[in-house]
């Protein structure tokens, strides 16, 4: 049965009929300069595609897993264990990503995710010969893993220089979605250094809109030049498909892994040995700061590299090694990605003036948590902007109620009032008040005595200690 358009559709299927452009005259030609100049940059896209395609790789992957327990078969264990089978049951999981071979001798750059827990990893070349691959290291903080398998003169790709990339340049994504082997994809890079996506504890992924689909994971994004420029990881997606956003690796931090993980078997990251924070706008008004630029030391490590160099809580860091530092995940590249021994200029802020360290970094230590160490209600009778906050003795019992550990000292928040001045800025029940305007708080007569010396309308800068970790908190009118 034909169904007509709704009469509302008549209306704009006419402007479009009308609007869309005749043919100038029916047969004619392309002009032929337009053609040839077209044909070679289809044909420059057909070379790097015939010259890359080889070099990415099908990456299986097996392990046994271990399910819940079944339902019984058997009469007897029926009896005795109703429709639960006691016995769990053994089931062979399998995975499948990309690779890409760097090396002539069959070393290979994937994602972890796609090797993580395998018990069996098979790698299939474009020519259908398959190897068992060997684990040379994975990194879980960067999604990045290197696999070798026993094999020489094969194809490989070499890594260009992702940070010359810009947005707009063209890029091809090769991989094997769905196992449809060497799978080649043409669009642009969409953005550079996007970090605070959540996929990776250290980002600064190339954005794409190339289409990336389940099994690109590991695979090759290259530049015109036919270089690898990036390692499809992850897509956006709400659907479980592409649409349109794309992240890769970029091949600088490929490369600065991969030697790492060759080398040692393991990432070895630099370390500064503070714990830091990112400048809001508010605190960038607090710490007298002319942009919500940098990074604001909550904590300095007792022995650590930048307790050793005089670092203090409170100091703004704006570079270091005369690189200029945007942002908290900046800072955290550029140290993690600088060698451990090396001794660099470190451009602080504190107190409003400007100060230089020289810092020697450490090795980035595997367990951080051992390192980062991080009653009665306040009186009414004040009226700023901590009036929202009713804060209480930090004594024994309300230690236990907000799991707060029993070394920490100070001032524990029992409640916040809604639309507060600071419950706008992000204050918290449990949150411990250690420092109001730079001044130590012992207890809760200390924070009763400074809370009070704020003024009506004035902004006030706490440190609070929460689950662990200090941070400045700039609570505004």
């Amino acid at each position: 049965m034909r169904v007509a358009p709704p009469a509302w559709c008549l209306p704009l299927i006419c402007a479009l009929l009308l609007a869309w452009p005749a043919p100038a005259r029916a047969g004619k030609a392309l002009d032929s300069a337009d053609v040839l100049q077209l044909q070679a940059i289809s044909d420059t896209f057909v070379r790097i595609a015939a010259k890359i395609t080889p070099a990415v790789v099908g990456v299986s992957t097996s392990r046994v897993v271990q399910d819940g327990a079944g339902v019984p078969t058997d009469p007897y264990s029926r009896w005795f264990f109703g429709d639960r089978d006691p016995s769990p049951r053994h089931r062979e999981e399998e995975g499948l990503g990309s690779g890409v071979l760097i090396s002539a001798d069959g070393v290979i750059v994937t994602n972890a995710h796609v090797v993580d827990g395998a018990d069996h990893i098979k790698v299939t070349l474009s020519d259908r010969r398959s190897f068992k691959a060997e684990v040379v290291g994975v990194d879980g903080k960067t999604d990045l893993a290197v696999l070798r398998v026993e094999a020489t003169n094969l194809p490989w790709v070499p890594l260009g220089d992702s940070s010359r990339l810009r947005p707009g340049e063209m890029v091809l994504a090769v991989g094997n979605p769905f196992g449809l082997n060497q799978t080649v994809t043409m669009g642009i890079v969409s953005g550079v250094g996007r970090q605070g996506v959540g996929i990776t504890d250290y980002e600064d992924f190339i954005q794409t809109d190339a289409a990336i689909n389940p099994g690109n994971s590991g695979g090759a994004m290259v530049n015109t030049r036919g270089e690898l420029i990036g390692i499809n990881t992850a897509i956006f997606t709400q659907s479980g498909g592409y649409e349109g956003i794309g992240f890769a690796i970029p091949s600088n931090l490929v490369s600065t892994v991969k030697d790492s993980l060759i080398a040692h078997g393991r990432v070895v990251r630099g370390w500064l040995g503070v714990s830091i924070q990112e400048i809001t706008p508010e605190l960038a008004s607090q710490f007298r700061l002319p942009s919500p630029r940098g990074a604001l030391v909550t904590n300095v490590i007792p022995s650590g590299p930048a307790a050793q160099a005089g670092l203090k809580r409170g100091d703004v860091i704006l570079a270091i090694g005369g690189t200029e530092i945007g942002s908290l995940a900046e800072l955290r590249l550029l140290v993690a990605g600088t060698p451990v021994g090396k001794r660099v200029a470190v451009r602080l802020q504190r107190e409003g003036k400007p100060v230089t360290a020289q810092v020697t970094l450490g090795e980035l230590p595997e367990d951080l948590a051992a390192l980062d160490e991080g009653g009665g209600v306040v009186p009414d009778g004040y009226d700023n902007v901590l009036s929202g906050l009713s804060v209480g003795e930090l004594n024994r019992d309300n230690a236990r109620r907000f799991q707060v550990d029993a070394d920490t000292r100070g001032a524990v928040v029992l409640d916040v009032a809604p639309g507060s001045a600071a419950s706008r800025a992000g204050m918290m029940p449990g949150d411990v008040v250690v420092e109001v305007d730079r001044q130590e708080v012992r207890n809760l007569a200390d924070y009763t005595r400074l809370a009070r010396q704020v003024a009506a309308g004035e902004q006030v800068l706490l440190l609070v200690s929460r689950q662990g970790q200090t941070l400045y908190v700039g609570v505004a009118p």
